[in-house]
Protein backbone atom coordinates (compact mmCIF):
# COMPACT_ATOMS: atom_id res chain seq x y z
CA UNK A 1 0.00 0.00 0.00
CA UNK A 2 1.45 3.54 -0.71
CA UNK A 3 -1.54 5.72 -0.27
CA UNK A 4 -3.87 5.10 3.08
CA UNK A 5 -7.93 5.42 2.00
CA UNK A 6 -8.77 7.32 5.04
CA UNK A 7 -12.79 7.95 6.12
CA UNK A 8 -14.19 9.98 9.01
CA UNK A 9 -17.05 9.22 11.00
CA UNK A 10 -19.01 11.85 12.05
CA UNK A 11 -18.84 15.15 11.35
CA UNK A 12 -19.61 17.59 14.48
CA UNK A 13 -17.72 19.91 15.44
CA UNK A 14 -14.20 17.58 15.14
CA UNK A 15 -14.93 15.37 12.73
CA UNK A 16 -15.83 18.70 10.19
CA UNK A 17 -12.20 20.04 11.71
CA UNK A 18 -10.52 16.82 10.17
CA UNK A 19 -12.23 16.63 7.56
CA UNK A 20 -11.73 20.16 6.13
CA UNK A 21 -7.98 19.75 6.27
CA UNK A 22 -7.86 16.23 4.87
CA UNK A 23 -10.13 16.84 1.85
CA UNK A 24 -7.52 20.02 1.29
CA UNK A 25 -4.82 16.84 1.62
CA UNK A 26 -2.80 18.10 4.27
CA UNK A 27 -1.55 14.83 5.09
CA UNK A 28 1.01 13.36 2.73
CA UNK A 29 -0.01 9.61 1.24
CA UNK A 30 -3.17 9.75 2.84
CA UNK A 31 -6.68 10.28 0.94
CA UNK A 32 -9.76 11.06 2.41
CA UNK A 33 -12.18 8.81 0.51
CA UNK A 34 -15.38 8.38 2.75
CA UNK A 35 -17.27 10.52 5.16
CA UNK A 36 -20.43 8.97 7.77
CA UNK A 37 -23.11 11.20 9.15
CA UNK A 38 -26.51 11.52 10.06
CA UNK A 39 -26.48 15.07 8.36
CA UNK A 40 -27.24 14.74 4.53
CA UNK A 41 -26.87 18.81 4.49
CA UNK A 42 -23.18 18.08 5.90
CA UNK A 43 -21.76 15.20 3.93
CA UNK A 44 -23.14 17.54 1.00
CA UNK A 45 -20.16 20.22 2.06
CA UNK A 46 -17.87 17.44 0.40
CA UNK A 47 -18.93 16.35 -2.66
CA UNK A 48 -15.85 14.79 -3.68
CA UNK A 49 -16.13 11.78 -1.02
CA UNK A 50 -18.42 8.40 -0.84
CA UNK A 51 -21.19 9.69 1.68
CA UNK A 52 -22.37 7.03 4.06
CA UNK A 53 -25.17 7.51 6.89
CA UNK A 54 -23.98 5.40 9.67
CA UNK A 55 -20.75 4.50 10.73
CA UNK A 56 -21.31 0.59 10.33
CA UNK A 57 -21.94 1.35 6.25
CA UNK A 58 -19.13 3.20 6.06
CA UNK A 59 -16.33 0.40 7.81
CA UNK A 60 -18.00 -2.37 5.52
CA UNK A 61 -18.18 -0.61 2.17
CA UNK A 62 -14.61 -1.33 1.21
CA UNK A 63 -13.55 2.17 0.66
CA UNK A 64 -11.44 2.55 3.18
CA UNK A 65 -8.50 1.08 4.89
CA UNK A 66 -8.68 3.26 7.98
CA UNK A 67 -11.08 5.23 10.31
CA UNK A 68 -10.88 8.56 11.96
CA UNK A 69 -13.72 7.92 14.66
CA UNK A 70 -14.82 11.74 15.92
CA UNK A 71 -18.59 10.54 17.37
CA UNK A 72 -20.04 11.40 20.54
CA UNK A 73 -18.37 9.10 22.89
CA UNK A 74 -20.16 6.09 23.60
CA UNK A 75 -19.88 4.95 19.83
CA UNK A 76 -16.20 5.16 20.28
CA UNK A 77 -16.26 1.75 21.53
CA UNK A 78 -18.55 0.04 19.36
CA UNK A 79 -17.32 1.75 15.79
CA UNK A 80 -13.59 1.18 16.86
CA UNK A 81 -14.81 -2.68 17.47
CA UNK A 82 -16.96 -3.03 14.25
CA UNK A 83 -13.44 -1.31 12.30
CA UNK A 84 -11.05 -4.00 14.24
CA UNK A 85 -13.16 -6.56 12.91
CA UNK A 86 -13.44 -5.51 9.39
CA UNK A 87 -9.61 -5.56 9.45
CA UNK A 88 -9.27 -1.56 9.32
CA UNK A 89 -6.66 0.53 11.07
CA UNK A 90 -8.78 3.02 13.42
CA UNK A 91 -7.48 6.14 15.10
CA UNK A 92 -9.94 7.80 17.43
CA UNK A 93 -11.00 11.20 19.18
CA UNK A 94 -10.82 11.84 22.99
CA UNK A 95 -11.49 10.03 25.17
CA UNK A 96 -11.02 6.40 23.58
CA UNK A 97 -13.49 5.54 25.71
CA UNK A 98 -16.39 6.70 28.30
CA UNK A 99 -14.92 4.04 31.03
CA UNK A 100 -12.50 1.71 31.61
CA UNK A 101 -14.25 -1.25 31.03
CA UNK A 102 -15.69 -0.03 27.15
CA UNK A 103 -11.68 0.67 26.86
CA UNK A 104 -10.39 -2.59 27.51
CA UNK A 105 -12.77 -3.93 25.13
CA UNK A 106 -11.73 -2.03 22.54
CA UNK A 107 -8.12 -2.53 23.38
CA UNK A 108 -8.32 -6.43 22.79
CA UNK A 109 -10.24 -5.81 19.57
CA UNK A 110 -6.95 -4.12 18.55
CA UNK A 111 -5.08 -6.60 19.58
CA UNK A 112 -6.85 -9.37 17.96
CA UNK A 113 -7.08 -7.92 14.70
CA UNK A 114 -3.55 -6.90 14.54
CA UNK A 115 -4.61 -3.34 13.47
CA UNK A 116 -3.00 0.07 13.98
CA UNK A 117 -4.62 1.72 16.88
CA UNK A 118 -3.99 5.46 17.55
CA UNK A 119 -6.02 8.03 19.49
CA UNK A 120 -5.97 11.88 18.65
CA UNK A 121 -3.89 13.24 21.59
CA UNK A 122 -2.73 16.15 19.88
CA UNK A 123 -1.07 18.09 22.26
CA UNK A 124 1.83 15.16 22.67
CA UNK A 125 3.11 17.07 19.33
CA UNK A 126 3.53 20.38 21.04
CA UNK A 127 7.31 21.67 20.99
CA UNK A 128 6.71 22.87 24.68
CA UNK A 129 5.31 19.77 26.19
CA UNK A 130 8.21 17.53 24.20
CA UNK A 131 10.80 20.01 25.59
CA UNK A 132 8.90 18.93 28.82
CA UNK A 133 9.62 15.54 28.50
CA UNK A 134 13.14 15.97 27.38
CA UNK A 135 13.64 17.63 30.75
CA UNK A 136 12.02 15.45 33.03
CA UNK A 137 13.77 11.97 31.20
CA UNK A 138 16.83 13.64 30.94
CA UNK A 139 16.94 13.99 34.78
CA UNK A 140 17.33 17.73 34.37
CA UNK A 141 14.03 18.08 37.21
CA UNK A 142 15.42 15.11 39.29
CA UNK A 143 12.94 13.21 41.08
CA UNK A 144 9.70 14.68 40.93
CA UNK A 145 7.94 15.39 44.36
CA UNK A 146 4.76 17.50 42.67
CA UNK A 147 2.55 17.70 39.72
CA UNK A 148 -0.10 20.84 39.69
CA UNK A 149 -2.24 21.57 37.16
CA UNK A 150 -4.73 24.34 37.05
CA UNK A 151 -7.01 24.62 33.71
CA UNK A 152 -9.88 26.23 34.75
CA UNK A 153 -10.26 28.36 31.36
CA UNK A 154 -12.63 25.69 29.59
CA UNK A 155 -15.15 28.74 30.24
CA UNK A 156 -19.13 27.01 28.64
CA UNK A 157 -22.09 28.71 28.50
CA UNK A 158 -25.95 27.21 28.73
CA UNK A 159 -26.22 27.67 24.75
CA UNK A 160 -22.77 25.41 24.62
CA UNK A 161 -24.53 22.31 26.39
CA UNK A 162 -27.95 22.87 24.75
CA UNK A 163 -26.52 22.57 21.61
CA UNK A 164 -26.60 18.88 21.18
CA UNK A 165 -29.23 16.33 22.84
CA UNK A 166 -26.05 14.04 23.79
CA UNK A 167 -23.66 16.29 25.36
CA UNK A 168 -23.16 16.92 29.33
CA UNK A 169 -25.44 13.47 30.29
CA UNK A 170 -24.74 10.56 31.83
CA UNK A 171 -26.53 8.26 29.15
CA UNK A 172 -25.40 10.70 26.09
CA UNK A 173 -21.80 11.67 27.04
CA UNK A 174 -20.90 9.72 30.20
CA UNK A 175 -19.21 12.73 31.94
CA UNK A 176 -18.25 16.29 31.50
CA UNK A 177 -15.31 18.35 32.04
CA UNK A 178 -13.07 15.15 32.43
CA UNK A 179 -14.73 13.30 29.53
CA UNK A 180 -15.31 16.21 26.86
CA UNK A 181 -12.53 18.87 27.76
CA UNK A 182 -9.80 17.52 29.85
CA UNK A 183 -8.15 13.92 28.40
CA UNK A 184 -5.56 16.01 26.74
CA UNK A 185 -4.58 17.34 29.90
CA UNK A 186 -4.83 14.64 31.94
CA UNK A 187 -3.19 12.31 28.99
CA UNK A 188 0.05 14.73 28.94
CA UNK A 189 0.00 14.67 32.92
CA UNK A 190 0.48 10.68 32.54
CA UNK A 191 2.94 10.95 29.64
CA UNK A 192 5.38 13.59 31.24
CA UNK A 193 5.10 12.22 35.23
CA UNK A 194 3.76 8.74 35.13
CA UNK A 195 0.51 6.85 36.45
CA UNK A 196 -0.85 7.49 39.57
CA UNK A 197 -1.41 5.16 42.38
CA UNK A 198 -3.94 6.60 44.31
CA UNK A 199 -6.74 9.61 43.56
CA UNK A 200 -9.21 11.09 45.65
CA UNK A 201 -11.93 13.73 43.61
CA UNK A 202 -14.01 16.30 45.02
CA UNK A 203 -16.26 16.71 41.65
CA UNK A 204 -19.20 18.88 41.21
CA UNK A 205 -22.31 17.96 38.98
CA UNK A 206 -24.09 21.35 37.25
CA UNK A 207 -22.94 23.67 40.18
CA UNK A 208 -22.63 26.06 37.55
CA UNK A 209 -25.00 25.14 34.67
CA UNK A 210 -27.99 23.08 34.41
CA UNK A 211 -26.74 19.44 33.52
CA UNK A 212 -26.69 17.08 35.13
CA UNK A 213 -22.36 15.85 34.96
CA UNK A 214 -19.48 17.27 36.38
CA UNK A 215 -18.49 20.76 35.83
CA UNK A 216 -16.35 21.89 38.40
CA UNK A 217 -13.54 19.01 39.72
CA UNK A 218 -10.63 19.22 41.92
CA UNK A 219 -8.48 15.80 42.10
CA UNK A 220 -6.04 14.94 44.27
CA UNK A 221 -3.38 12.12 43.63
CA UNK A 222 -0.28 10.80 44.77
CA UNK A 223 2.25 8.44 42.83
CA UNK A 224 4.37 5.00 44.10
CA UNK A 225 7.02 8.06 44.81
CA UNK A 226 5.47 9.46 47.31
CA UNK A 227 5.08 12.24 44.98
CA UNK A 228 1.89 13.78 44.80
CA UNK A 229 -0.57 15.96 42.64
CA UNK A 230 -3.35 18.49 41.99
CA UNK A 231 -6.12 18.93 38.94
CA UNK A 232 -8.26 21.45 39.14
CA UNK A 233 -10.87 22.28 36.27
CA UNK A 234 -13.76 23.87 35.69
CA UNK A 235 -15.91 24.93 32.49
CA UNK A 236 -17.93 27.64 34.65
CA UNK A 237 -14.85 29.83 36.00
CA UNK A 238 -14.03 32.83 33.93
CA UNK A 239 -11.82 34.10 33.24
CA UNK A 240 -10.03 31.40 34.26
CA UNK A 241 -6.22 29.82 34.56
CA UNK A 242 -4.11 27.45 32.76
CA UNK A 243 -0.97 27.22 34.93
CA UNK A 244 1.19 23.64 34.82
CA UNK A 245 3.67 23.35 37.48
CA UNK A 246 5.74 20.31 37.85
CA UNK A 247 8.54 20.31 41.15
CA UNK A 248 11.46 18.23 41.42
CA UNK A 249 14.34 17.75 43.58
CA UNK A 250 16.37 19.87 41.08
CA UNK A 251 14.18 22.39 40.20
CA UNK A 252 10.82 23.45 39.17
CA UNK A 253 9.21 24.04 35.48
CA UNK A 254 5.93 26.37 35.18
CA UNK A 255 4.00 26.44 31.56
CA UNK A 256 1.88 29.57 31.74
CA UNK A 257 0.50 32.09 29.30
CA UNK A 258 2.57 30.44 26.71
CA UNK A 259 5.65 30.23 28.45
CA UNK A 260 8.03 27.79 29.71
CA UNK A 261 10.03 28.94 33.02
CA UNK A 262 12.45 26.36 34.10
CA UNK A 263 13.65 27.49 38.04
CA UNK A 264 16.90 24.68 38.01
CA UNK A 265 18.61 24.42 41.59
CA UNK A 266 22.08 24.48 41.56
CA UNK A 267 22.46 21.03 43.23
CA UNK A 268 19.70 18.02 44.37
CA UNK A 269 17.59 19.79 47.11
CA UNK A 270 18.13 17.01 49.28
CA UNK A 271 21.76 17.04 48.74
CA UNK A 272 21.76 20.58 49.58
CA UNK A 273 19.55 20.18 52.98
CA UNK A 274 22.10 17.29 54.25
CA UNK A 275 25.30 19.46 53.63
CA UNK A 276 23.94 23.01 54.73
CA UNK A 277 25.17 24.23 58.28
CA UNK A 278 22.13 26.90 58.46
CA UNK A 279 18.52 26.22 58.74
CA UNK A 280 17.49 28.74 56.68
CA UNK A 281 19.83 28.59 53.37
CA UNK A 282 18.22 27.73 50.38
CA UNK A 283 20.20 26.19 47.03
CA UNK A 284 21.27 29.05 44.42
CA UNK A 285 19.30 28.62 41.48
CA UNK A 286 19.19 29.84 37.42
CA UNK A 287 16.11 31.13 35.75
CA UNK A 288 16.01 29.78 32.71
CA UNK A 289 13.08 31.21 29.96
CA UNK A 290 12.52 28.03 27.17
CA UNK A 291 11.49 29.16 24.19
CA UNK A 292 9.21 27.39 22.06
CA UNK A 293 6.46 27.84 19.16
CA UNK A 294 3.02 26.09 18.74
CA UNK A 295 3.03 23.38 16.93
CA UNK A 296 0.94 24.39 13.50
CA UNK A 297 -1.40 21.65 13.05
CA UNK A 298 -1.57 18.99 15.78
CA UNK A 299 -4.05 17.06 14.72
CA UNK A 300 -2.64 17.28 10.96
CA UNK A 301 0.55 15.84 12.75
CA UNK A 302 -1.46 12.74 14.93
CA UNK A 303 -2.96 11.56 11.10
CA UNK A 304 0.59 11.92 9.32
CA UNK A 305 2.20 9.45 12.02
CA UNK A 306 -0.69 7.19 11.90
CA UNK A 307 -0.36 7.01 8.50
CA UNK A 308 3.14 6.34 8.71
CA UNK A 309 2.72 3.82 11.84
CA UNK A 310 0.53 1.98 8.74
CA UNK A 311 2.26 1.97 6.04
CA UNK A 312 6.40 2.39 8.10
CA UNK A 313 5.92 0.59 10.49
CA UNK A 314 6.80 4.08 12.76
CA UNK A 315 6.25 4.42 16.05
CA UNK A 316 2.83 5.87 17.22
CA UNK A 317 3.28 9.35 18.86
CA UNK A 318 -0.24 8.33 20.95
CA UNK A 319 -0.46 4.87 20.99
CA UNK A 320 -4.25 3.97 21.58
CA UNK A 321 -3.60 1.92 24.60
CA UNK A 322 -2.54 4.78 26.17
CA UNK A 323 -6.11 6.47 26.18
CA UNK A 324 -6.89 3.80 28.98
CA UNK A 325 -4.90 5.86 31.04
CA UNK A 326 -6.69 9.10 31.25
CA UNK A 327 -9.74 7.29 30.90
CA UNK A 328 -8.99 5.48 33.92
CA UNK A 329 -8.46 8.52 35.93
CA UNK A 330 -11.41 10.65 34.80
CA UNK A 331 -12.95 7.55 36.22
CA UNK A 332 -11.58 6.99 39.15
CA UNK A 333 -12.22 10.73 40.30
CA UNK A 334 -16.04 10.46 39.56
CA UNK A 335 -16.16 6.99 41.40
CA UNK A 336 -13.76 8.90 44.38
CA UNK A 337 -16.89 11.33 44.50
CA UNK A 338 -19.21 9.44 44.47
CA UNK A 339 -18.39 7.25 47.26
CA UNK A 340 -16.48 9.93 49.34
CA UNK A 341 -13.47 7.51 49.40
CA UNK A 342 -9.73 7.36 47.83
CA UNK A 343 -9.47 5.11 45.10
CA UNK A 344 -6.10 3.36 44.78
CA UNK A 345 -5.59 2.18 40.80
CA UNK A 346 -6.09 -0.01 38.85
CA UNK A 347 -9.71 1.10 39.10
CA UNK A 348 -11.97 -2.38 38.92
CA UNK A 349 -13.40 -1.40 35.34
CA UNK A 350 -16.45 -3.25 36.03
CA UNK A 351 -17.49 -2.19 39.09
CA UNK A 352 -16.90 1.50 37.39
CA UNK A 353 -19.50 0.33 34.81
CA UNK A 354 -21.92 -0.72 37.09
CA UNK A 355 -22.03 2.84 38.79
CA UNK A 356 -22.60 4.83 35.33
CA UNK A 357 -25.00 2.52 34.67
CA UNK A 358 -27.02 2.81 38.10
CA UNK A 359 -26.25 6.84 37.10
CA UNK A 360 -27.78 6.73 33.94
CA UNK A 361 -30.81 4.37 35.01
CA UNK A 362 -31.86 7.19 38.03
CA UNK A 363 -31.46 10.11 35.98
CA UNK A 364 -34.27 12.34 36.09
CA UNK A 365 -32.58 15.38 34.49
CA UNK A 366 -34.56 17.40 32.26
CA UNK A 367 -32.11 17.71 29.29
CA UNK A 368 -32.59 21.04 27.42
CA UNK A 369 -31.71 21.64 23.61
CA UNK A 370 -31.79 23.81 21.29
CA UNK A 371 -30.25 25.33 17.86
CA UNK A 372 -26.53 24.31 18.19
CA UNK A 373 -24.34 27.68 18.92
CA UNK A 374 -22.26 29.61 16.68
CA UNK A 375 -18.77 28.53 16.62
CA UNK A 376 -16.87 31.54 15.53
CA UNK A 377 -12.96 30.06 16.36
CA UNK A 378 -13.25 26.51 17.37
CA UNK A 379 -9.74 25.91 16.59
CA UNK A 380 -8.73 28.02 19.69
CA UNK A 381 -10.13 25.56 21.69
CA UNK A 382 -6.93 23.24 20.84
CA UNK A 383 -4.87 25.27 22.31
CA UNK A 384 -3.76 24.37 26.29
Amino acid sequence: MKNLRLGVIGLGNMGKFHADYLVQNKVARCTLTALASSSLEKLGRYPDVRHFTTGEELISSGTVDAVLIATPHYSHTTLGIAAFEAGLHVLVEKPISVHKADAERLMAAATRSGGVFAAMFQLRTEPRYQKLKKLIEAGELGEIVRVNWIITDWFRTESYYASGGWRATWRGEGGGALLNQCPHQIDLMHWLCGTPRRVRGFCQFGRYHDIEVEDNVTVFFEFDSGATGLFVTSTGEAPGTNRFEIAGTRGRVVLENGRLCFTRNESDMRTFSKAASSGFAKPEVWNIDIPSDNASNQHAAVVENFVEAILDGAALLAPGSDGLRSVEFANAALYSTWTDQTVTLPLDGALYEAALEEKIANSTHQKRVAAPSMVTDFAQSFIR
